[in-house]
């Protein structure tokens, strides 16, 4: 129903049935079923003390239950949940007309003529009209499909009937004159934003949109994005555009009298990410809460093509109260490419943290004094005309105008360090007023002048955000120079880094001289001690849970707030120390010395072969290109020093 720019523009992604399926079970078909099971044991109980009359009227209060029962999707598209929401309580309603004629035979089906599960039932919410309307067909034609294969005939006239269940309209924000914004000053404005009500349901299941919160502006337009952040006041500005369905479904679950009994949504795995996690521990944690009866964190997402969402989603089911839940954890995976995917899971129950965790909440870890001040991301240039290469350096004056060597510097990204180096220089004028700039380096002021001067004017135009603003004011320097950052790095010779979001959590020594990106995370410490004790399995361990999983790859990601501020560094003798030191020291030159000596390698292929060790791959067994990196990365000596500072 919608082209590939809709799709882009709106996040929306169609969902494989088998995971459409796996949480309409886990939301709707569950805690129904478990009705049923009661139910119907209730009524072969009634039956056995010879009180049929009372039974069948069991029976039927049930019936009667599931004919009422109202599923919401509130961002439906084509209708993929709902048909499978239909079909699945038509399955259960079987069941209990089956039973009805166990105990009462066919004269207890006089009094349910016409009364069934139909689509009346089954209510969505869509933005794109196209879609809504296919939706509402895909329902009757589920419907009459199942009534033809259980009934052979046609139902009673008339075969349609305009419920009007399927709404064309904005879940998350409304506003006076909805739908079309009011045009002032040639901008679009949306006077009194608002969140619109959503229809009463028992069950709310679905996959609203997938943008991420940094790319709602581009995605949405300023104005609009400006009026949902002030209709939800409660919500981060960070948050991903999926969170504020599921903030409201989470409003929805405790309000007083509400008919709500559980909701559950797929979203992308960053849901577990910080800004995403502030929204649900704010429900998790209130005086009326909220509890996760079942999560999977990371899943896989069929067959993704290159207008999909993200290769991995995650789902949450929700219920009101303090319970226990499911946690469901991929334990095998296979044949994605096909039709025919196979995801194994394994289940552990307990409370559910907001980071889809069970067990202890690393979430409720607060930020350490010992560790305050030393970790920062690296530079956001907000800007790639900073960026040059050697020549180009040159030519600006790099080696004739004196001191410019302080202000171009080597620059490197995550791919630089784990990959192989682009070898490029940034401009960095942080400390020098315009003048300053315009005066001692003329040739530079002129390059910023035209590289990037008329981008942030640009931006702020566009946007006239407080961030633009300040960009375009202070146009020759970074966006984020990280001023902070820069004291704690000077007096010492090198610092420790690694990359943010990468499949391989590695870190690595690197000369004060370089300058960090910002997906780069920086801590400013020359001391081999911590550099060992980041490198272990136990700050490994604690950094995956704590920060959880990001990107296409499903990469770990590595949160200054919640993988380093909260970490407790051991208490150790200075002997210990000093061992540490020795091995930490020797793993860094090793690295250093294997990828110098063939290029070819890399940290990231040292680390697959590695791991593949790990996972008890023998030697002999490698791959021919892994043997390769095997021998010329002389993997067993950095196994047997990850093997050391681990004991």
């Amino acid at each position: 129903a919608l082209d590939p720019a809709d799709r882009k523009r709106l996040g929306a992604h169609y969902t494989p049935r088998a995971y459409v399926e796996r949480l309409v079970v886990a939301t709707i078909i569950e805690p129904l079923r478990d009705e049923w099971n009661a139910t119907l044991a209730t009524a072969e109980r009634q039956r056995s003390e010879g009180r049929e009359k009372e039974a069948r009227a069991t029976l039927q209060a049930f019936h009667d239950t599931l004919c009422k029962t109202r599923v919401l999707d509130p961002a439906c598209g084509t209708g993929n949940f709902l048909y499978v929401a239909l079909e699945l309580l038509k399955r259960l309603e079987g069941e209990v007309l089956e039973a009805l004629a166990a105990i009462g035979g066919q004269e207890s089906f006089g009094a349910l003529e016409g009364h069934t599960v139909d689509p009346h039932q089954f209510l969505g919410l869509e933005l794109n009209p196209r879609a809504a309307a296919i939706a509402e067909l895909v329902l009757w034609i589920g419907y009459l499909q199942w009534h033809f294969r259980t009934k052979g005939a046609a139902p009673s006239e008339p075969i349609l009937r305009a419920f009007k269940n399927i709404r064309q309209m904005d879940a998350v924000l409304t506003w006076d004159g909805y739908p079309l914004p009011k045009i002032v000053d040639g901008e679009e404005t949306y006077p009194n934003p608002r969140r619109p009500e959503w229809p009463t349901a028992e069950y709310i299941v679905g996959n609203p949109p997938f943008i991420g919160g940094k790319d709602l502006r581009a995605r949405l337009g300023d104005g609009y994005t400006e009026a949902l952040w002030a209709a939800h006041k409660a919500m981060n500005e960070s948050a991903d555009f999926v969170m504020y369905w599921w903030d409201h479904a989470a409003e929805l679950l405790t309000k007083r009298g509400t008919a709500l009994k559980r909701f559950g949504l797929v979203t992308t795995n960053s849901i577990s990410q910080v800004f995403q996690r502030k929204v649900m521990e704010r429900h998790l944690k209130a005086k009326k809460p909220v509890s996760l009866v079942m999560a999977i964190p990371d899943h896989p997402w069929t067959k993704a093509s290159r207008d999909s969402a993200a290769v991995r989603i995650a789902m949450t089911v929700a219920e009101a109260g303090k319970r226990e839940g499911v946690l469901r954890e991929v334990s095998r995976e296979e044949g994605l490419e096909t039709d025919a995917p196979v995801v194994d899971l394994v289940d552990k129950r307990g409370n559910i943290n907001s980071d889809l965790s069970v067990g202890a909440d690393v979430t409720a870890a607060k930020e350490l004094k010992a560790n305050a001040g030393i970790c920062s991301p690296g530079m956001k240039l907000h800007g790639s005309g900073f960026i040059v290469s050697p020549s180009e350096a040159a030519h600006l004056g790099l080696g004739v105008r004196s001191g410019l060597d302080r202000h171009i510097r080597e620059y490197r990204n995550g791919r630089d360090l784990m990959a192989h180096s682009r070898g490029v220089m940034v401009i960095d004028l942080f400390g020098l007023e315009v003048d300053q700039v315009r005066n001692d380096f003329p040739e530079v002021y002129q390059h910023i002048l035209g590289a990037v001067k008329p981008a942030r004017d640009a931006e702020f135009e566009k946007s006239g955000s407080k961030d633009a603003e300040s960009y375009a004011r202070l146009w020759w320097l970074f966006g984020k120079p990280r001023q902070e950052m820069r004291p704690s790095l000077s007096g010492i010779g090198r610092f420790i880094g690694t990359v943010e979001t990468a499949k391989h959590r590695v870190f690595q020594f690197i000369d004060r001289f370089i300058i960090p990106d910002n997906m780069i995370i920086v801590i400013s410490v020359d001391d081999a001690y911590v550099f060992g004790v980041l490198s272990s399995r136990i700050h490994v361990s604690w950094s995956l849970r704590a920060g959880g999983w990001l990107g296409v790859g499903n990469d770990p990601r590595y949160s200054k707030s919640r993988c380093f501020d909260p970490f407790p560094f051991p208490a150790t003798d200075d002997l210990r120390k000093q061992r540490i030191r020795g091995i930490a020291e020797e793993l860094d030159a090793h690295r250093k010395r294997v990828l110098a000596e063939h290029p070819h390698l890399t940290l990231t292929g040292l680390y697959n072969v590695l791991e593949r060790l790990r996972a008890g791959v023998a030697p002999a067994d490698l791959e021919p290109s892994e043997r390769r990196i095997f021998d010329d990365g002389l993997v067993l000596i950095l196994k047997e020093l990850h093997d050391r500072l681990d004991v």
